[in-house]
């Protein structure tokens, strides 16, 4: 069972002006897309070839000789998450349950904005900012390069792509106007309240 390259869960216009299809182009067609065919190399003929993403991610989790495999199972699935944490006139305040989860967690969503686009910024180098459920309770939380909050025994809920190819070609080096973009525009709540 090969690892395959999904879909994007929109058109490739559908998140402009705020990530172009020329960023999308690069970001899912080449970025991503070595990610699977990296990892798909690499578990080839071993008994990994026949796991799920999550089961190899868990699987390899921790064990320094199989950062390879490691690294690009993670930046594999870290990748199809975020698309589907963004949409077409998405971002704003949530609705459902977790805008209450929000408000009772972080006092108001004025303060998880800022504590979510902090979280992005101050990830020095490459890497990603959550949302995540640990314990039951609400998290933001940052991982560098292709961590992700499974090794750590969280659940993801949001995530924003903070390594530079996310956002250098419309943004340069301005990421946090580029978080500020993901948070108002873009943000999928649909898919955050389905992950609950």
């Amino acid at each position: 069972m090969a690892i395959t390259l999904p879909e994007l869960p929109f058109p490739k216009t559908a998140l402009a002006p705020y990530i172009s299809a020329n960023t999308l182009d690069f970001h899912h067609g080449k970025h991503h897309n070595a990610y699977v065919t990296n990892l798909n190399k690499l578990i080839e003929g071993t008994d990994l070839a026949s796991k799920s993403l999550e089961e190899i991610i868990k699987a390899v989790a921790g064990d320094s000789s199989k950062a390879g495999i490691f690294n690009n199972a993670a930046q594999a699935w870290n990748h199809t998450f975020y698309w589907h944490c963004m949409k077409q006139n998405g971002g704003g305040e949530p609705t459902g349950k977790i805008k209450g989860m929000i408000e009772s967690t972080f006092g108001s969503y004025a303060k998880f904005v800022e504590e979510f686009k902090n979280a992005g910024a101050t990830q020095f180098g490459s890497g990603w900012a959550w949302l995540v459920l640990e314990g039951g309770t609400l998290k933001i939380t940052k991982t560098p390069n292709a961590d992700t909050p499974m090794a750590h025994g969280q659940k993801a809920l949001l995530t924003v792509d903070v390594w530079e190819h996310a956002y250098y070609l419309d943004f340069q080096n301005r990421r946090p106007d580029y978080l500020t973009a993901f948070v108002d525009h873009l943000i999928n709540w649909d898919f955050v309240n389905s992950n609950l």
